[in-house]
């Protein structure tokens, strides 16, 4: 396969530099986001909150998104979604240039954020297939996770270095707003003319179809669900602000470098992966991959050298990115386009529960036990978890190629 393959369709290229440019502007806003509420409150749970707010709202919307997603066009529903995103950093940019006493504003536009969230997700995934062939699909979500990857190097170091240097969250917020409006623009130039075979009507029990597709399909399951227990249990990203604050002393900086850390190892591994794709054994090296991570997440949980903690986050990223390349390959390829919106929107919950709700149960671990403990049980946990899903799933390990032959 071509390293390069993806990159020869027009409409690849500009869907990949508009998501670009909507996770640089989402991460921008994490930063300033938690800065500003840690700021106010100086409570680990309110940081867990946030994720809790982000999630919420997809537990009550995925299978409405996912239909809907199957319904109409994709393109149109992203449009509308990074407008809605476009009007949240409006509103947070309103609130911080009038001051802000209180996080209950923040956590308002956060449900509002989960709800575009929650239609985003399916679209987006299901959209990728539109844009190039099969023979390259494997070559585009590759090459879709290093660009996503890199957005989260830039957001949160451009995040981080402009709240550190301006003191405030209103130029993040600004420069946030002007991202959302570039990939509004670069989705409308797209023309997919791959035609995705969607239905004007359909009952109303084919809503459920996403969760009993993947419930027969047990390889599925077990992938989602492994990403979905193991990040939720060893997740540290929430308590990062926690770390630069009082444990690494670093600042507003220092947490755009945390945040950014993570993606820099993601980032090096799907670049590598694009040139010398996994060929075989993608399962096992899934599972060893994941292994990994949570060994990592310990490493991080214990340290107090920056130096240290920003390898140990490298590391989490690049063994995360191995299990991102794979499910994301597996659940496209395996499901028909006419159902790929359903089934996105549970992987997307599933998604959606390992980070947003992984927030929140960080928050709580840290608040009860203490934020080093917190994400040292955390890492423990996902190392748990892969043990139990090697003898659980079976057919992970099984797993062989992931291109088709």
């Amino acid at each position: 396969m071509e390293p390069r393959a993806a990159f020869r369709y027009p409409n690849f290229r500009l869907y990949i530099t508009a998501r670009l440019l909507a996770i640089v502007s989402s991460e921008m806003i994490s930063v300033a986001v938690g800065w500003q509420i840690y700021s106010l409150t100086h409570r680990p749970l309110d940081l867990g909150l946030v994720g809790l707010a982000q999630f919420a709202p997809g537990i009550l919307l995925f299978l409405f998104a996912g239909h809907t997603a199957d319904r109409h066009p994709r393109q149109a529903i992203l449009k509308f979604c990074y407008i809605g995103f476009a009007l949240c950093a409006a509103a947070l940019l309103g609130f911080s240039l009038h001051g802000i006493a209180a996080a209950w504003p923040i956590y308002a536009v956060l449900l509002f954020n989960g709800v575009i969230r929650a239609f985003q997700g399916p679209a987006s995934q299901a959209f990728l297939p539109q844009l190039v062939a099969v023979e390259d699909f494997p070559n585009a979500v590759t090459w879709g996770s290093s660009f996503s990857q890199t957005a989260t190097i830039l957001g949160p170091i451009a995040g981080g270095l402009i709240y550190g240097f301006a003191s405030s969250p209103v130029p993040v917020y600004a420069c946030t707003l002007i991202g959302y409006c570039g990939a509004v623009l670069l989705l409308w130039a797209i023309r997919p003319n791959i035609a995705s075979h969607t239905k004007a009507e359909q009952p109303v029990g084919v809503v459920l179809d996403g969760i009993r597709y993947i419930w027969r399909s047990k390889l599925i399951l077990g992938c989602i669900s492994l990403d979905l227990f193991a990040v939720l249990l060893g997740g540290a990203t929430a308590l990062l602000p926690v770390y630069a604050s009082e444990i690494l002393h670093t600042g507003a900086s220092g947490l755009g470098l945390l945040r950014a850390a993570p993606g820099v190892g993601a980032v090096a591994v799907a670049l590598l992966l694009a040139h010398y794709p996994l060929r075989r054994r993608a399962g096992l090296s899934m599972l060893y991959c994941v292994f990994g991570f949570g060994v990592f997440t310990m490493v991080f949980g214990r340290s107090h050298s920056l130096a240290l903690s920003l390898l140990a986050l490298m590391l989490t990223g690049a063994f995360d990115m191995v299990s991102v390349i794979v499910r994301a390959t597996l659940i496209q390829l395996a499901t028909p386009d006419e159902m790929r919106g359903r089934v996105s929107a549970v992987y997307m919950l599933f998604v959606g529960a390992s980070n947003q709700l992984g927030q929140f149960e960080s928050g709580i671990t840290a608040q009860w036990f203490g934020t080093v403990p917190a994400v040292v049980l955390g890492g423990a946990g996902t190392i748990a978890i892969v043990l139990a899903w090697n003898w659980l799933f079976p057919s992970i390990r099984k797993v062989d190629r992931l291109a088709p032959s």
